[in-house]
């Protein structure tokens, strides 16, 4: 692409990561200058002669995508941002680590031009590597026509011995195996190291063994500070277009470090003085902290470059429009997160028709039928389920894997609840597609930190748990979800939805893919929910997250808020209340942050100030909020029970004798 890759060029350059990555971590006082030290050169041929990105133009859709999976080692992505033209300025690496700085401790999703991902826990950034493969392929395969290849790029991603030891990444990496993502290429800095010393003595396997075993092209023992060898070990990786390639990049942590390099003191802190002082003159570097010569600019530069690359783009993209204008009108909505023109008005549509069938039906059966109505308007989907599939009901009419089409819209991820999550997220990330992906309730927990990496990205990933309480019965409390809705709604930018019929159901659909800042969590039920009766001021406020659902003939004495199943315990116990004299209001709440975020008046219109009582099948910790002191929250606080669900709800106090008399003791 460039000039001749030579090592007394690369050395140059590569020496020019080394000093900005030390010097940041030295003046943060900490940081983790190891993996940027050992990894210069790596970056540095990959970055100059393979990586097609345009500085100017971070998004531009065709882009390659990088993703740093070993994120610890962040300063590496700011130091080539920084010198191939990025938007970021050797200011910004001065104020790494600091409050508000483009340079954060870990690459953030958002905060910086360049970065495609938020990493950091180790593991993820593979895996969202994954879900980028998986979304351009099939993007090409829904967009793409003869002499129009618009979507064309690769993903590249850099691990450490920590991301391979994780398990997500064996997940993710015999998915990409299997159904073999021709276009994603990890390099494995092997340098056999972390921060409890040599990994050899709890890491012993055969990595590249295995990664061969999973399907994937592997390029062994390649020296990763020869700019030659792994230039070849590169442009292997891009001539092999049936498999994913691993390149096993033999390395030296800290290399240049006098004293340091090849051991876990340059892993997780700053070199100090004397050693810094070491590294310049083993690099032949004499320039002062910060201080990169123009002639080094220079060979980083990589702007007009990526303005031809962006150029020739949106030229082959002008041609396809001219050719397909109503496709390149599609791809120009999903890539930029457009919902459909007319998509309020549908949405409105399809929760009336949802209110006048007045269905009972399983919340999990209702989000089937909404995302049958959903699915021909937003072919944005990419659904999936851990192996769930007709057991959360996330299928529909239409719906087709991507292994059996690559214009498909289904992945099926195989029981592989962590990796599937942290793979949606790559897609959202990648544009074009809203993923939404499936489990039991009860394996959230598998798949948590992948979901806190939704919600910390602000990315538009639906994730749908059904079997939602104890109301799942004989598989007892292996199955019975207690803490997780509570474990769910303590993560920030979440929302979780726990709807009490079809109606509540589609709402939340809707709200989960309108959303544009973030992720939605879905709740939804085995056993069957009754219908709700609801005026039109009463269906337009489900989407509040929080509304009256029953206010009594005589002003309301007490409060109940309930949610999901719970919900028509309520409504019984308010009727039961009224026929004796003691007038009630029942509020639906299917998703607490969604009620939060409304103005506090409207709140304390919904709510009064009045006693209350909550009813939620799930721990009770997070509701005393709106209990009170001198309420109650009928709940479960402990884990659940193997029998019949008739003989559950009564033994746990789900019954509405016993929602009545919460009510009466509280009222006075």
């Amino acid at each position: 692409m460039n000039k001749p890759v030579t090592d007394a060029l690369t050395w140059k350059v590569s020496a020019a990561v080394r000093a900005l990555a030390m010097d940041a971590v030295e003046q943060a006082k900490s940081g983790h200058p190891g993996a940027p030290m050992g990894m210069a050169e790596i970056a540095s041929v990959l970055w100059r002669e393979h990586l097609r990105v345009d500085p100017k133009k971070p998004t531009w859709p065709n882009r390659d995508r990088f993703v740093l999976s070993n994120g610890h080692g962040s300063m590496l992505n700011y130091a080539l941002l920084h010198l191939t033209g990025f938007d970021v300025s050797i200011d910004d690496i001065k104020n790494f680590r600091q409050l508000h700085s483009k340079t954060p401790g870990h690459p953030e999703y958002g905060y910086t031009p360049g970065i495609e991902t938020t990493t950091g826990p180790l593991g993820q950034g593979i895996a969202n590597g994954v879900g980028m493969a998986i979304a351009e392929r099939t993007l090409a395969a829904q967009f793409n026509r003869p002499g129009h290849e618009i979507v064309d790029h690769r993903t590249w991603v850099f691990v450490g011995d920590g991301c391979l030891m994780e398990g997500v990444s064996h997940e993710v990496s015999s998915l990409a195996g299997t159904i073999g993502l021709g276009k994603l290429n990890v390099v494995w800095d092997d340098n056999g190291i972390s921060i409890d010393g040599k990994v050899a003595e709890w890491f012993g396997e055969d990595v590249c063994a295995r990664y061969e075993a999973y399907g994937w092209h592997v390029v062994r023992d390649v020296d990763g500070h020869d700019p030659v060898a792994l230039d070849a070990a590169m442009k292997a990786a891009i001539a092999e277009v049936s498999k994913p390639t691993l390149i096993q990049a033999k390395t030296v942590i800290g290399k240049g470090a006098p004293k340091k390099q090849g051991t876990e003191g340059c892993h997780g802190a700053p070199l100090g003085a004397e050693e810094i002082a070491g590294v310049r003159a083993a690099m032949n570097w004499p320039f002062a902290p910060f201080e990169i010569p123009d002639d080094v600019y220079a060979e980083w530069d990589r702007t007009t470059r990526g303005a031809e690359l962006s150029g020739n783009w949106e030229a082959l993209f002008a041609g396809y429009a001219k050719a397909h204008p109503d496709l390149a009108a599609e791809f120009d909505r999903r890539v930029n997160h457009r919902l459909p023109a007319d998509f309020d008005t549908f949405a409105k549509a399809a929760l009336a028709a949802v209110d006048a069938e007045a269905a009972t039906i399983a919340s999990r059966k209702a989000s089937q039928n909404a995302l049958g109505v959903l699915g021909p308007k937003l072919p944005e989907f990419m659904g999936g389920s851990a192996d769930l599939t007709h057991s959360n009901l996330t299928n529909y009419k239409g719906q087709t894997a991507i292994t059996r089409d690559p214009a498909g819209n289904a992945v099926l991820y195989g029981v592989r609840e962590f990796g599937m999550t942290a793979i949606a997220n790559g897609m959202a990330l990648h544009g074009g597609f809203i993923p939404y992906v499936a489990t039991f309730l009860v394996f959230s927990d598998y798949a948590r930190n992948a979901v806190r990496m939704s919600a910390l990205m602000k990315q538009k990933v639906v994730h749908v748990y059904t079997h939602d309480s104890i109301g799942l019965g004989e598989d007892g409390p292996t199955h019975q979800p207690v803490e997780h809705a509570e474990a769910l709604r303590v993560i920030p930018n979440l929302d979780v939805w726990r709807p009490c019929d079809a109606v509540e159901t589609m709402a939340a659909w809707l709200s989960s893919v309108g959303r544009a800042d973030g992720p939605s969590a879905l709740l939804l039920t085995r056993q069957n929910l009754p219908h709700q009766p609801r005026d039109a001021a009463q269906l337009a406020d489900v989407a509040k997250g929080g509304y009256v659902l029953v206010e009594p003939k005589t002003a309301a004495k007490a409060v109940i808020v309930a949610t999901g199943s719970e919900v028509q315990l309520a409504v019984a116990a308010q009727k039961q209340l009224e026929a004796e004299g003691l007038p009630v209001r029942v509020v639906s709440m299917p998703c607490v942050e969604a009620f939060e975020r409304r103005p506090a008046d409207e709140q304390a219109a919904v709510l009064g100030r009045l006693p209350t009582v909550v009813v939620e099948a799930g721990v009770t910790r997070g509701w005393w909020k709106l209990a009170g002191r001198d309420g109650a929250v009928i709940g479960i606080d402990r884990f659940g029970e193997s029998a019949p669900e008739k003989v559950l709800w009564p033994l746990f106090g789900f019954t509405v004798d016993n929602v009545a008399a919460t009510v009466r003791r509280i009222a006075g």
